[in-house]
């Protein structure tokens, strides 16, 4: 019976159903391509807030601003770097006030120095440490005699890119060539980076540093909660995260989704509405299936699933057909929106196609005043 009904639909008035499936189709490819976007704004929000610098720092106990507390760089081996969300990219720095002078001139001024890594620690085997202690005789290797100069202090002491710099602290002395000139309108326009070793040497702080930087991948949810786990695991430190970062990226994560939710639900409902349309006029035609089901003994349960399956495959065929075509859309309007094509989400496709076809089923409401039909009122035509 189920397929006969199913023929008559197909053979009966293809416009209707036409119709039908360019609703469900049409709101099916919106619902996909939006939540597509939705999940790949995640990761693309992640990517861009990941770019301008960390976004944890793990900070000495004490007094804010105490510029002789520091912490021993073996911590670095404390932080996890694996999270579900990516990999946490860990950097280790010392900050100290020394005098800078060129060389060839008497001019010389007090700076902050920034001694870092130049590669950027993320976690090397105890054997290859680049971040374990080392005995103040012990020479950097090349890449620490060079040095980054911020724009405001280059200015100030005379120097350009290739100038070589002489750092001065009490009876130590580090020497180092400007290889960048850095303007970033920050901080950092006003200080010099060295190596890490370099700057060791300089403060007489063998294998201490002042700050462990990190860049956590992840939601801001994630983040507060890998947040919480590390505190728990170093309690000779304060972890603090950067909050216009974190909390930036999740005001405007919110703020996208939202957005993009409240779209869906809109499309949905403007979807679910005009198939209800047509399934009025689909119960106003299949009063005399139905007249017939009943007098041959059909119960109304099993009549109304009939047809509630019915409008059930029609939301399958529509929402496999629209979330391939939403899908391939996100695409596009990725690259239109983050600048890059967003990526296909596998997730998306069965949600698309479940929410479909569940519009579908409850677009089907007037259906159920076909439960109500007498048989004997319908073959004498007054139903």
């Amino acid at each position: 019976m189920f397929w006969r009904i199913l023929r008559r639909l197909l053979g009966a008035n293809r416009g209707r159903l036409f119709v039908m499936l360019l609703a469900l189709g049409a709101g099916a490819a919106v619902t996909s391509a939006l939540l597509n976007l939705q999940v790949d704004a995640k990761r693309r929000l992640t990517t861009e807030f990941r770019a301008f610098g960390p976004n944890v720092l793990i900070v000495p106990q004490g007094p804010s601003g105490a510029s002789s507390v520091t912490l021993p760089e073996s911590i670095t081996h404390l932080v996890p770097v694996n999270v579900p969300s990516g990999r946490v990219t860990v950097s280790s720095a010392l900050y100290m006030i020394a005098s800078v002078s060129v060389p060839q001139s008497v001019k010389s001024i007090n700076a902050v120095v920034a001694g870092a890594n130049p590669f950027g620690i993320i976690r090397v085997s105890p054997a290859f440490s680049s971040h374990g202690a080392t005995s103040p005789n012990e020479r950097a290797s090349s890449s620490e005699d060079v040095c980054v100069a911020g724009a405001r202090f280059a200015e100030k002491v005379g120097a350009q890119q290739n100038t070589e710099l002489v750092l001065t602290s009490g009876h130590r002395r580090e020497s180092c060539r400007v290889a960048k000139l850095r303007q970033t309108g920050g901080s950092e326009d006003d200080r010099i980076e060295i190596g890490l070793r370099a700057a060791q040497r300089l403060a007489d702080l063998p294998g201490r540093i002042s700050v462990v930087e990190l860049t956590v991948p992840g939601t801001p949810g994630e983040i507060q909660n890998y947040l919480a786990s590390l505190q728990n695991q170093i309690l000779d430190a304060e972890v603090r995260p950067i909050r216009q970062f974190t909390e930036g990226e999740a005001k405007i994560y919110n703020r996208i989704s939202g957005l993009l939710t409240a779209t869906v639900g809109i499309v949905l409902l403007l979807t679910a509405l005009c198939v209800m349309a047509a399934m009025t006029n689909v119960a106003i035609e299949r009063k005399m299936d139905v007249g017939l089901m009943k007098a041959i003994g059909g119960a109304t349960r099993r009549v109304v699933r009939l047809f509630l399956a019915e409008a059930a495959l029609l939301g399958l065929a529509g929402g496999l057909l629209g979330a391939t075509l939403g899908i391939l859309l996100s695409i596009g309007l990725g690259k239109a929106v983050f600048g890059v094509a967003a990526r296909p989400r596998l997730i998306v496709y069965p949600v698309a196609v479940g929410l479909t076809m569940l519009v579908a089923i409850l677009s089907a409401i007037p259906l159920r005043r076909l439960a109500s039909i007498r048989p004997a009122s319908v073959f004498r035509g007054e139903a």
